[in-house]
This record gives structure tokens, C-alpha cells and sequence, in this order.
């Protein structure tokens, strides 16, 4: 039995974008410490895990712009191709390098090979999080 609540509902709408953010913040940080795709992945998923427990399975569906497995391939992409241009770059697998660059209103921003990998985790959780919970929903029915 499904029991719908506004307030849930309202609560739902707005903790997405500050989950999303806060799981952001840790994939951005991750390569330098605790964080990182995999911790920013389940805090994405989990934000989503939110709507589908706040709305129905179709309605999150439709919002969703992406699937799931094409998520999990494409942070395989990213998460292999980062591992294979640093072999083929620096000889060894995931050996990464970083640079610095000035941007303005943030000052020095460090740009690493790890931040590639990490997203490619980051998007592997989230898309097999999803493709766990939508087959799990659809499966109910």
C-alpha cells in the first residue's frame, strides 16, 4: 500500500538539489581526501531513491533524462579510458598527473587525471543504483 504525503512530496523536491549539490562537493574533492565517485555516487543515488519513495516509479522514469546501463557504460568509458591514456601516456595503468590553472572567482584549481576516474566511478554507482531500484520497482507490479 502506497501512502502519499504532501509534505514528503515537498520535502522530496527540495532535498534533491541539496543532496546533488553535497555529492558534488565530494566528487570534486575526492582525489585529495575522504570522498570521491564512489561516496558522490551513493549520495546521488540516494537522492534519487528519495523521489522514487516520494513520487511513483514513472513519474521519477520521465524526469530521469538518462538510463541507467548507458550510465554505468559510459563511467566504464571513462573510468577505463582514463586508465588506459595514462598507460599509454606515462606507462603505467591509472599512473595519473595533475596541472594547476588560475580561473577567476576561484583562484587556483588543480586538474587531475583522478578527478576523470573518479566521475567515471561516480557515474558506474548512480547508473547501477538506478538500474537496481528500477528493476526492483518494475518487479512489484
Amino acid at each position: 500500500m502506497r501512502m502519499e504525503s504532501i509534505i514528503f512530496q515537498t520535502i522530496a523536491r527540495q532535498a534533491l538539489y541539496v543532496i546533488i549539490l553535497f555529492s558534488l562537493f565530494l566528487l570534486g574533492r575526492g582525489h585529495n581526501e575522504p570522498g570521491g565517485g564512489f561516496i558522490g555516487g551513493l549520495m546521488t543515488a540516494a537522492a534519487i531513491v528519495i523521489q522514487y519513495l516520494a513520487f511513483n516509479l514513472e513519474m521519477v522514469k520521465k524526469a530521469l533524462p538518462f538510463d541507467g546501463v548507458k550510465l554505468i557504460g559510459l563511467g566504464l568509458l571513462f573510468a577505463v579510458g582514463t586508465g588506459l591514456g595514462c598507460m599509454f601516456s606515462y606507462g603505467t595503468f591509472l599512473d595519473h598527473s595533475f596541472t594547476h590553472v588560475i580561473l577567476p572567482f576561484f583562484g587556483r584549481l588543480e586538474l587531475t587525471t583522478a578527478f576523470l576516474f573518479d566521475l567515471g566511478v561516480y557515474l558506474v554507482v548512480v547508473g547501477g543504483i538506478i538500474t537496481i531500484i528500477t528493476a526492483i520497482g518494475e518487479e512489484g507490479k
